[in-house]
């Protein structure tokens, strides 16, 4: 990773980095501008919504000091893990991010190497999708990542290969968990959401 990763990501930089599951391609969260080449980059609708990475459940909570205690404790519970969580977002913190509903957004804490985990939050979270192109497989390694994305990022880390299964998406704005995308350990995770609440 370069010195200066989070310099360029702040400037406005995209880059390939890995999480727990696949590899990404990741903007600053506050550069709306890096978010919306991001979005042209993968053929994107902006009414599809995009998680924001961080690398620590404090560095969540720092940047998002609105969410409700519930949707607090349930981040605690449940990350750094494999889940993509749907909270609240009752400040419609980076409404670019959300799609058709600034009033909720995507979160996602992977287990991540100190050095990438430090720079998700050095960036003040990320913007991160899937290194693929719209429909494409998910990346396991950056091998498995196409030239156009490869082309379009500053840098890439390379943490060899990943299980290469996205993350469980679920969303707990509700009363009930809803699970729009089974990952790994998806039972586990529902589990874990009803101790939390």
């Amino acid at each position: 990773m370069p010195p200066d990763a989070a310099e360029r990501l702040l400037g406005g930089a995209l880059a390939l980095l890995p999480t727990d599951t696949v590899y990404g391609i990741a903007a600053a969260a506050g550069r709306e501008d890096a978010c919306a080449r991001l979005y042209r980059l993968k053929q994107r609708p902006r009414s599809q919504a995009t998680a924001v990475m961080l690398g620590s459940v404090p560095g969540l909570l720092a940047t998002f000091p609105d969410i409700d205690e519930r949707s607090a404790g349930i981040c605690r519970r449940l990350l750094p893990g494999a889940v993509t969580l749907i909270l609240p977002n009752p400040a419609g913190r980076f409404p670019y991010a959300c799609g058709d509903r600034a009033d909720r957004i995507g979160v996602r804490v992977p287990d991540l190497e100190p050095e990438v985990a430090g720079l998700a939050d050095a960036s003040g979270g990320l913007v991160i999708t899937s290194a693929n192109l719209r429909g494409g497989p998910d990346p396991a390694g950056l091998a498995d990542v196409p030239p156009e994305l490869h082309d379009a990022a500053a840098f890439a880390v390379d943490a060899g290969r990943l299980p290469g299964r996205p993350s469980s998406v679920i969303d707990v704005t509700g009363d009930v968990p809803v699970v729009l995308r089974e990952g790994p350990d998806v039972e586990a995770v529902l589990a874990a959401i009803g101790a939390a609440v």
